[in-house]
């Protein structure tokens, strides 16, 4: 394996294409691109905290990833899918791009050490659950408390025990639903006194014997000795606050897509989240696609990520070939 190259050791010549971002969907676009010997330069970034990998770098244990059947640690998946980029020829720097051009062609792209064009560029820069910023927040999380329930919801420390969901869009409510299948009581908290999510998903929770919502209820803080053991709740109208015994607490509350780089430049939806074309990856630039969680609000899995970014290399080799 060849290490992450050094900012020097990259010319500054007119690459095939450039990937901007890492995690599932930048690393597999990276093999492919690869192996189709395109050469491919990646920009890693960072995420949020100064760790290039995405996401699941802050994950601990992934069991729904296939190929793995007793779980992996969500950094040493990413490091394996790193290595295994790098092996098939990707270039791999670990700096942020701080600019795009997308209006001539070359494009180009420019990061903190060095400006480079490329005749295509794959887009990988995810999205960023939000967060409540809890003063034990940093201390709870992957210990109690998760921003995904398809994710985590399944893990050993929330079968059989209270938990809490916090949100009141499809969203919450789909997660609320999912984690009864594991929990033996779901709460789900809600700020004001309605739910925002669809009629549809509001007869089916209102219905399900195993939740219970909770309006005007704002968590505070979380509480436990190694892992969660309870959430404090105010009372946004009274603001009275209570203890609430749960052993896990899930974000709902949205994620943020990393678009401000290419706000201006692509089309994005009005949430932010790049458009794509049909089953494509494509956007509305030609020669520039995008793959993972920066175009994709609704599934947000490891394993969609790094099937977009299969789609991406291939669509991107086929491009440049004609």
């Amino acid at each position: 394996m060849s290490d992450t190259i050094a900012p020097s050791s990259v010319q500054d010549n007119v690459r095939d294409v450039v990937i901007i971002g890492s995690g599932p969907a930048g690393y597999t676009a990276a093999i492919y691109a690869g192996r189709a010997n395109l050469h491919p330069l990646v920009f890693e970034g960072f995420q949020k905290g100064g760790i290039a990998g995405g996401q699941l770098m802050t994950t601990t244990e992934v069991e729904n990833f296939p190929g793995f059947p007793t779980g992996i640690m969500g950094p040493q998946l990413m490091m394996q899918m790193k290595e295994q980029a790098s092996n098939c020829g990707a270039e791999l720097v670990m700096e942020d791009v701080v600019a795009v051009d997308f209006s001539d062609r070359p494009f180009t792209i420019k990061s903190s050490s060095r400006s480079v064009q490329a005749h295509s560029v794959i887009i990988a820069t995810g999205a960023t659950a939000k967060r409540l910023h809890l003063p034990s927040e940093t201390k709870y999380w992957n210990r109690g408390i998760s921003a995904c329930a398809v994710c985590d919801g399944a893990a050993p420390i929330f079968r059989g025990v209270e938990l809490a969901v916090v949100g009141g869009g499809d969203t919450a409510v789909e997660e609320a639903i999912f984690l009864t299948k594991y929990g033996s009581k779901v709460h789900l908290l809600v700020r004001s006194d309605r739910l925002r999510a669809s009629k549809v998903m509001q007869e089916r929770i209102f219905k399900h014997p195993k939740i219970t919502v909770h309006w005007h209820s704002l968590p505070v803080d979380v509480y436990g000795e190694e892992i969660v053991q309870g959430v404090k709740i105010r009372d946004a109208i009274t603001n009275e606050e209570r203890d609430l015994a749960v052993g896990g607490l899930f974000y709902a509350i949205g994620h943020t897509p990393n678009t401000e780089l290419f706000t201006g430049q692509i089309e994005l939806d009005p949430t932010g989240y790049i458009i794509t074309k049909g089953k494509s990856t494509a956007t509305n630039i030609e020669g520039v696609y995008a793959c993972g969680d920066v175009q994709d609000h609704e599934y947000r899995q490891a394993i969609t990520a790094a099937g977009t970014g299969c789609m991406a290399a291939l669509e991107v080799e086929r491009w440049l070939s004609k």
